[in-house]
């Protein structure tokens, strides 16, 4: 195969037997790599209704079709599992360099199956792999791990692995790779740790075949400079994504007190600036990144005062700042560091302390129900106690440890009303009754409450074009216009296709479909073009979809927190709105061609994909 390295390690913790498989040629066309591969595995192999930390469960990484190739920024490798914390389809997908490092070991992927009797690691070397004894590494942090890993194998080796959380099942567990990079969302490091998988060491050496290299490199090139010329990617290299921070907030979208308003009046003290003159150490970026958005930190004042690390992030900052109404940088950048030695996904984490927050100011939670804590909003060492509570399921973290909408089931009160999830997983800091596609963005995404599924934040918050598609545009995002659901149709098929071929997404703000179709044809040495870039997004989405209805999902679980869809905002630009999702969602799922009554793909859809043999699975015997 060009671009694919063609095989896949298939490992059996119960039984200890690791084997090799070939990719099916008619998958890799079908589905491209990444997350269209593993995401058509779990389709396959996961049955219905069992349990996400079960031994049933299977937890599959998988890298890009452009993964490890020059092509910029193609560093990035998917996960994808049964979610523990949404029950659910779940997918993250994370970058630096690990997914590039698989790859170069021989393989596209790994498929974890079972649950080992012991803590145990897998390690790759240039095509050999075999599972080691990993009880001397349970119960260290990830920054342990790594380093006595390394230590052990080599320190050209590259680690991904979890923390305390992950082996503590905290439910929205990252798995971290490259120390500081986070495959975050939905929990799959709960997953890595029931089935008592330690780390996944993995060095290598061999090519990736590319079938053009001479087209290869003229198209890459060209995306290079149009990267280096876009103004939102000089933005990022300056700022990081923290960028956005003012930009959400003048919008009056930036979720502020567990999102009671949308304006934050502390931004100036916590956005992209203030990093860079408080925390910034040097930029640094991915494999074959251009943009270097990340962001090397050390606190230089404070009771934190010498942690090193990386971030935080637009997310981290927003959340465990606006949204715990916490204005000190300091705090939130330490935040960040345990969360990445722990393993936690930054949003859910942060989210629900900011959920916790609330539930202690109106009286839901006591401080005896806490432990004896005072939880309030804007106590910014209460927010690092809470960190390291939930990791270890201490104390009250161990409520925490099951994320918002768990919480909510067992406080009760009306509390479901402001646990701020869509089907269980958090949402990120894009208040969406500020730009109201950006609600039914989060409302269909199919792993749950999720901003880069279709990143609509682009063209409504930002303002800026994301992934060109024709007749693609928002014209004013506090208006509910039915037709603009093509938006996130598009962007949700296509961006897609980016977790396929493990290329980053900000990529979408230098591309158009037709680039990116000239660098997949490079690479596999076929024709390629944008129907076919956007019937395998559009594939490759169904399938997902139809993995969800499966589970019992229905058009009811496209929905909103009460909060968007009920409370207006008190204040700013979008001062009065709410979310209205029953305006848009007929148009969505016809666009779709999905069942505008149960949310279920159409027979004649599902066919059209060329999914034929998924349709008696939510049809019953209709083929």
């Amino acid at each position: 195969m060009f671009g694919l390295m063609g095989k896949i390690l298939r490992v059996n913790l119960a039984e200890r037997k690791i084997s090799e498989e070939e990719i099916p040629e008619e998958i890799a066309k079908k589905f491209l790599g990444g997350r269209g591969i593993a995401g058509k595995y779990l389709f396959d192999e996961v049955k219905p209704g069992i349990d996400p930390l079960g031994p049933e469960n299977k937890l599959i990484f998988m890298s890009g079709l452009l993964t490890g190739t020059p092509s910029p920024s193609a560093a990035r490798y998917s996960v994808v599992a049964k979610s523990p914390l949404t029950n659910i389809w779940a997918q993250s997908n994370s970058g630096g360099r690990w997914g590039v490092d698989l790859k170069h070991s021989g393989f596209d992927g790994i498929i974890f199956e079972g649950i080992s009797k012991k803590p145990t690691c897998l390690v790759i070397d240039d095509g050999k792999a075999e599972l080691r004894d990993a009880v001397d590494f349970w119960g260290k942090s990830v920054s342990e791990t790594t380093m006595m890993l390394k230590k052990t194998l080599g320190e050209k080796f590259n680690v991904a692995g979890i923390g305390i959380a992950g082996e503590n099942l905290v439910k929205y567990a990252a798995i971290m790779n490259d120390l500081h990079r986070t495959a975050g969302r939905c929990g799959l490091g709960a997953v890595m740790g029931s089935k008592k998988l330690k780390a996944i060491a993995v060095k290598g050496t061999k090519e990736i075949r590319i079938a053009d290299k001479k087209a290869f490199q003229e198209v890459s090139q060209k995306q290079y400079e149009l990267l280096g010329e876009s103004i939102f990617g000089a933005g990022l290299q300056g700022y990081g994504t923290t960028l956005v921070l003012d930009i959400v907030n003048v919008c009056g979208g930036l979720p502020t007190r567990n999102w009671q308003t949308g304006v934050c009046s502390f931004a100036e003290e916590i956005n992209g600036e203030a990093l860079n003159e408080k925390v910034l150490v040097r930029e640094v970026g991915c494999y074959a990144c251009s943009i270097k958005c990340g962001r090397d930190t050390e606190i230089n004042k404070g009771p934190y005062r010498g942690q090193k690390g990386e971030g935080p992030e637009y997310e981290t900052v927003a959340i465990f700042g606006a949204m715990c109404d916490n204005s000190d940088l300091e705090s939130i950048t330490m935040a960040n560091y345990l969360c990445n030695n722990y393993g936690l996904d930054t949003i859910s984490c942060g989210s629900t302390i900011a959920f916790t927050m609330e539930c202690f100011e109106r009286g839901i939670l006591t401080k005896e129900d806490a432990g004896g804590l005072e939880i309030s909003f804007g106590d910014s060492e209460m927010i690092i106690e809470l960190v390291h509570k939930i990791a270890k399921r201490e104390g009250v973290g161990d409520l925490l440890a099951e994320g918002t909408r768990i919480m909510a089931q067992r406080l009760g009160q009306d509390s479901e009303r402001f646990a701020m999830h869509v089907k269980g997983l958090e949402l990120p800091a894009y208040d969406s009754r500020a730009a109201k596609i950006t609600g039914l963005a989060f409302a269909t995404a199919n792993r749950g409450g999720d901003h880069i599924t279709g990143y609509v934040q682009g063209p409504t918050f930002l303002a800026s074009p994301f992934l060109v598609i024709e007749d693609s545009e928002i014209e004013d995002p506090l208006k509910e216009n039915p037709e603009e659901t093509k938006v996130v149709k598009d962007l949700e098929d296509a961006l897609t296709v980016f977790d396929a071929v493990g290329s980053c997404k900000f990529m979408g703000m230098a591309s158009d479909a037709q680039e990116i179709c000239e660098i997949i044809a490079a690479v596999t040495g076929r024709q390629f073009g944008v129907e076919e870039f956007r019937k395998i997004g559009e594939r490759t989405y169904n399938l997902e979809r139809v993995f969800n209805i499966r589970e019992g999902l229905t058009r009811a679980d496209d929905t909103l927190p009460k909060r968007l869809l009920e409370d207006p905002l008190p204040e700013g630009p979008a001062k009065g709105h709410v979310n209205n999702l029953e305006v848009f969602l007929d148009h969505y799922y016809e666009f779709r061609g999905w069942d505008k009554t149960t949310g279920k793909p159409t027979p004649e859809k599902l066919r059209e994909l060329g999914l034929e043999e998924v349709i008696g699975q939510i049809y019953g015997g209709e083929k």
